[in-house]
């Protein structure tokens, strides 16, 4: 029963704004047009009463100037009049009714009370209307006292409201349906244009409405539109994001094979005692070099993955702590490290510039500014040179590492600090590396917050400036 309830909840359709709009207009002309009906019909009974008080003032005033003449005769002369469809009433200035032309006088009670004859005994004139014991009927008085102190009062009876609507039902039925099918096309047409701009909003593309849609509506719009640019940049970023993973592990998938097949073949050939004596050195040393570039290609990997943790999780410590860190020693101390590494390719390999303090991540700008170095020696030739300049400009702090080598064709240049991209690959596996090299110089200038200038010319060498911002310089020693 509960999964039952649960699914007729779940097919509850949700309220139509169109059918609300309908609904309230029809509901408001469908209001109006009562209200207006009532007002119509009260205004012409208040005409009607008006209209027909005014009119018994001017028979009352005709009689008491015209007909009664003489105070002795005054009761025969009322009881003599013969208004058509006018009751005619005599009332001393007691209250007592002495001549009434539709009752009995003697059977009547006392009419001092009534607000007319009141009226007229005290200012000389009185009008009142009241709802008669007939349903459906409104008598209407006027009285006027005489010269003689009695009150002349003459009063005919009017259809009330409720008695005009009866009477005039089938009219009244015929203009409320009339109301009600003319509400409901004009309804129908409103809501539809009002309707219509909403409908138009593209959830695609809102921004393309931002013209046409309400005022009101233009926030959200705008809102909307912002959420799906960054809705669309963010899958872009996935999709990049993936695509890169994927390539990135196909790239590592491939690049471990080859020293791992290097290493276990030579393993094979000595273990089975396939190779020979004279040959059991040489495999040694394969097995030596390739267990070398495996585990550089393992750090690189490590390296590349905490930074790209970093970078999605913004947060920089997890890399390791911030501290200061003098650009020239750490220069110096990486060139001594590769001395021997230059004087095998005959490279020679110098370091220049002014202490320089940024606030960055010792093991980071060691392994940037030795990637650099790195490379800089690796595709140079024989009597190249590399030199490693560390110092300050416009008050930035910066690293160069500029060499006299092959030079990186332009076409290539946007390329080389992609992972595993190399520019000439066969010779690129012969000279060792593990392609990974400028990805991680980029990432790790980019966790210090630093930009990257490259200028190369092919056959004439390769510059490469890292500059960090102003603000990260905190003096020089």
């Amino acid at each position: 029963m509960a999964e039952s309830g649960t699914k007729a909840k779940g097919r509850r359709r949700n309220p139509s704004l169109a059918s609300r709009i309908f609904r309230m207009q029809l509901l408001l002309a469908v209001l109006v047009a009562l209200v207006v009906g009532l007002a119509a019909g009260a205004l012409f009974q208040r005409t009607v009463v008006s209209d027909t008080q005014t009119s018994l003032g001017r028979e009352l005033r005709i009689i008491d100037d015209y007909v009664i003449q003489d105070d002795d005769d005054e009761l025969s002369e009322v009881r003599a009049l013969g208004l058509d469809g006018v009751r005619v009433t005599l009332i001393d200035p007691s209250g007592r009714v002495l001549y009434d032309s539709a009752e009995s006088a003697s059977g009547m009670p006392n009419h001092g009370d009534r607000p007319e004859v009141a009226a007229a005994l005290s200012d000389g004139e009185g009008t009142s209307e009241r709802m008669s014991s007939t349903l459906g009927v409104v008598s209407v008085y006027h009285a006027l006292r005489l010269d003689s102190g009695d009150v002349l009062r003459l009063s005919v009876e009017r259809a009330s409201l409720v008695a005009l609507f009866a009477r005039q039902s089938w009219a009244l039925v015929a203009v409320i349906v009339a109301i009600l099918a003319i509400s409901w096309v004009i309804a129908r047409l409103l809501v539809r244009r009002i309707v219509r701009p909403i409908l138009d909003i593209d959830p695609a593309d809102p921004g393309s409405s931002d013209e046409t849609v309400y005022a009101e509506l233009v926030p959200m719009v705008r809102q909307l539109d912002k959420q799906q640019r960054e809705l669309r940049q963010q899958m872009e970023e996935l999709r990049n994001v993936n695509e890169m993973r994927q390539q990135f592990t196909s790239n590592v998938t491939h690049e471990l094979k080859t020293p791992i097949a290097s290493i276990s073949g030579a393993a094979e050939l000595i273990r089975d005692g396939i190779a020979r004596p004279e040959d059991v050195p040489d495999f040694a040393n394969r097995i030596c070099e390739e267990s070398t570039r495996l585990s550089a290609l393992v750090s690189d990997i490590l390296t590349l993955s905490r930074l790209d943790e970093s970078e999605r999780a913004g947060d920089k410590t997890s890399v390791g702590s911030i501290e200061r860190c003098d650009l020239l020693a750490c220069c110096r101390d990486v060139c001594g490290r590769m001395s021997d590494a230059a004087k095998k390719a005959k490279v020679k390999l110098r370091v220049k510039g002014t202490p320089c303090i940024v606030m960055g991540n010792v093991r980071l700008l060691d392994e940037l500014v030795r990637n650099l170095c790195d490379n800089a020696i690796r595709y140079n030739h024989p009597g190249g040179n590399v030199l490693v300049t560390a110092g300050v400009q416009d008050g930035r702090p910066y690293v160069r590492v500029a060499d006299d080598g092959q030079g990186i064709p332009e076409k290539d240049q946007k390329k080389v600090f992609e992972r595993f991209y190399r520019v000439d690959k066969s010779r690129s596996r012969e000279l060792g590396g593990t392609g990974l090299g400028l990805a991680i110089v980029k990432h790790a200038a980019a966790f210090h917050d630093a930009e990257i200038e490259m200028e190369s010319t092919e056959g004439v060498g390769t510059t490469i400036t890292v500059r960090f911002p102003a603000s990260e310089q905190e003096g020089r020693s």
